[in-house]
């Protein structure tokens, strides 16, 4: 028997499908030969810092900085109560160590996402509690789909193998952790009055704010110029009419207004000679296939509404779904070896293309390129064809499936015409431009509208009199605000290229380096962040700073987490480490130091208040009347309770209610209202012991006799 441990209960069950196993029990799938169960994520984290030492339950200066000798993990917190361990994780991991033990179990195969991630996620389960006596493999896939999961179990690698993807995990993980129970500690002690949420302090979070604050210091500092063009309207003896731009040398917007007068009447009336025509036919090929950021970039600045975070979410499902190559990938092209494998999946989608006579399968450098591959290869469809997608589902599946067939398409072409049209009472020249469409190729797929300019038929030599002309006043703009898709690309290039050309080798070279702030993982998270925390503000697609945002980089003293060089090095060491090319231990001792210098930092910094809170309590709002007492009944911490529970009344709601939670439930504001103004509430959404879900009424009384309040439930509504 083989048991194979998914990273999430979707991917268990595309495991299963493929391997035609239909049998499930508590936390499994059975049959054929496998045992296939699943995390939900991580299911254990790294201890609180209090978990290692008392004292560390609250903040004093004093305590930090802080770093464990020996990091270790318990079972995961609830996300509703962190001093209250997760029951469906501790259950889960329970299920999977007991699974592990079972004697007809002789190998164990961790299929949990192939990212430095995902290889922490599975370890962190299979070795807890030591090393397995049973062989321990691991599933490589790109894709969920049945073939990709036969082909994958017949070439397992072994885990052990996997150590430097391990460390690199590893390692982020403890130099995050350190520099935010530190730093977010230290500094929200330091800088801020009253207490309430903390100053988050991060290493990916930090960089990432300044480079929209040097932007919007960009746009407030940018000091307008004006300048001049002068167009000259012509017209040949032939009656063909066009415009020409005056030039001199390569400068055609002049400061000097005056001069361009002087031109402008130098030239009225006269006539010129057409003393250039250059004609060039040129190629457009279509964009690189996606990556995670460039995938982002492209619907977030398409379509209004969207953030990095929702296309993630989409692609993800995506994925699980096993509609499309695994989403989180820094790459533009793809391995060498899937050339098969990509001819096959063409042909599944050409078939219902409209622009299937024009789709024509080629083994491009463009496209199959393992120089350009880091771990996975860029995103693409799979050969299933979706039945039904939703709104956002669809809207990203799209995207990616049409700029994949465009690869397949003919490559655009326009005609670029230049007229130098010479007027002997003039200095310089005036310059023509014209451009016509030849072939749209793969602009058809993409819907890409080409912008053409088209001019007459102008023939070297000929004669063109001046028939018009005009100066028109511009003025320079400042640069545009960072939306998500240029704050992406600055993130993936670690600023070295803030134009985003996609073809350009520097960034490529930069990206597979691994110099980057963050990952293709965790840029859409960072910049949520920076929003929830206040950081950040969006106008429409624009982002910028808050004041908050503003005073948290001209105050926080800890330069170095502000500078984009700095963490590309350590998001570079990681990427080396990963590849077997840096040392753990050497880059976490660095980290260390890098705490200690930086506590000191902040503790010997002048005192300077970033955030003022509001000391005073806000009042809560009163729910209903305690049907026990007649008081007043609101939320607390732990429950919904009488104002005068545990003195002369026994009312309370808890939020961690065992006999909810039996059914994935929790109680809301709305529930409780309900309960205590009707006597009941319609609760939807409640799950059975099957996982099937279903609504019902639901009233909390009290036993008189037992002198305790319990739930009971009902399925009709009583008229």
């Amino acid at each position: 028997m083989k048991l194979i441990l998914a990273e999430k209960p979707s991917v268990a069950k595309n495991i299963a499908d493929a391997l035609g196993i239909k049998t499930k029990r508590d936390g499994y799938f059975e049959g054929s030969g496998y045992l296939i169960t699943w995390a939900f994520g991580h299911l254990v984290e790294l201890y609180d810092a209090k978990d290692y030492d008392s004292r560390m339950t609250r903040w004093k200066m004093d305590n930090f900085p802080f770093i464990p000798e020996n990091f270790q993990y318990k079972v995961k917190s609830s996300s509703r109560d962190r001093s209250q361990t997760d029951g469906g994780a501790a259950k889960q991991l329970k299920t999977v160590h007991s699974l592990m033990k079972r004697a007809d179990v002789e190998v164990v195969i961790s299929a949990c996402d192939y990212d430095r991630e995902g290889q922490l996620i599975g370890d962190s389960i299979i070795y807890r509690g030591g090393k397995p006596k049973k062989q321990v493999y691991r599933l490589l896939l790109n894709e969920w789909t049945k073939k990709e999961v036969i082909r994958g179990l017949e070439n397992l690698h072994p885990n052990d193998s996997m150590k430097n993807l391990r460390d690199a995990g590893i390692s982020r993980q403890w130099a995050d952790w350190v520099i935010g129970i530190n730093l977010t500690s230290v500094a929200t002690l330091k800088y801020q009055s009253g207490k309430g949420k903390a100053l988050n302090i991060g290493r990916v979070l930090l960089p990432t704010l300044k480079i929209i604050y040097d932007r919007d210091k960009e746009i407030a500092e940018f000091q307008p110029e004006s300048y001049f063009k002068l167009t000259a309207d012509f017209e040949t003896d032939k009656g063909a009419a066009y415009q020409g731009i005056y030039r001199e040398g390569k400068e055609e917007k002049f400061k000097d207004q005056e001069k361009l007068q002087k031109v402008q009447e130098a030239v009225r009336q006269q006539k010129g000679i057409v003393q250039d025509k250059q004609v060039e036919r040129k190629k457009e090929f279509p964009p690189f296939l996606f990556n995670l950021s460039n995938l982002q970039g492209y619907i977030t600045n398409r379509y209004n509404g969207w953030t990095s975070d929702k296309v993630l979410k989409a692609a993800q499902s995506l994925y699980e779904k096993k509609l499309i190559t695994y989403p989180r990938t820094s790459s533009t092209a793809l391995e060498e070896s899937l050339v098969g494998k990509t001819a096959h999946v063409l042909k599944t989608h050409a078939e219902d293309s409209p622009f299937k006579d024009e789709i024509n399968f080629v083994k491009s450098r463009r496209i199959f390129n393992n120089a350009k591959v880091e771990s996975h290869s860029a995103i693409i469809p799979t050969y299933l064809k979706p039945k039904h997608l939703r709104g956002e589902e669809r809207i990203v599946y799209q995207a990616i499936l049409h700029r994949f067939v465009a690869q397949f398409m003919p490559v655009a072409e326009y005609e670029e015409t230049r007229l130098q049209t010479k007027v002997e009472t003039a200095a310089g020249v005036f310059v023509t431009k014209g451009r016509v469409q030849l072939v749209e190729g793969w602009k058809k797929v993409e819907n890409i509208q080409s912008k053409e300019s088209i001019l007459p038929s102008v023939e070297r030599n000929e004669m063109a009199a001046v028939t018009g002309n005009e100066i028109s006043s511009h003025v320079t703009k400042p640069p545009k605000n960072h939306t998500e898709r240029t704050l992406l690309k600055v993130m993936e290039t670690c600023g070295k290229n803030y134009k985003g050309e996609e073809d350009d080798e520097q960034e490529v070279g930069a990206i597979l380096a691994g110099f980057s702030i963050g990952t293709a993982a965790t840029r859409a998270e960072t910049i949520k962040k920076l929003k929830d925390v206040g950081y950040i503000e969006a106008k429409g697609k624009s982002l910028s700073c808050t004041a908050l945002g503003v005073k948290m980089v001209e105050t926080f003293p800890v330069k170095d987490l502000f500078d984009l060089e700095f963490t590309g090095r350590l998001e570079k060491e990681l990427s080396d480490i990963q590849k077997g090319n840096a040392d753990k231990r050497k880059f976490l001792r660095t980290i260390f130091q890098f705490i200690r210098e930086s506590v000191a930092v902040i503790k010997e910094g002048e005192e300077v208040i970033i955030r003022q809170l509001d000391s005073k309590p806000t009042a809560k709002e009163v729910l209903g009347i305690c049907p026990e007492c007649g008081g007043e009944v609101k939320e607390g911490f732990k429950g919904f309770g009488c104002e005068g529970y545990g003195k002369k009344c026994q009312f309370m709601v808890w939020k961690n209610d065992k006999y909810l939670a039996a059914m994935r439930k929790r109680p809301t504001k709305t529930m409780v209202k309900s309960l205590l103004k009707n006597e009941r509430a319609h609760v939807k959404g409640l799950t059975s012991k099957k996982g099937k879900k279903f609504s019902a009424y639901l009233s909390y009384k009290k036993n008189r006799e037992k002198g305790y309040y319990s739930w009971e439930m009902e399925f009709k509504n009583k008229k």
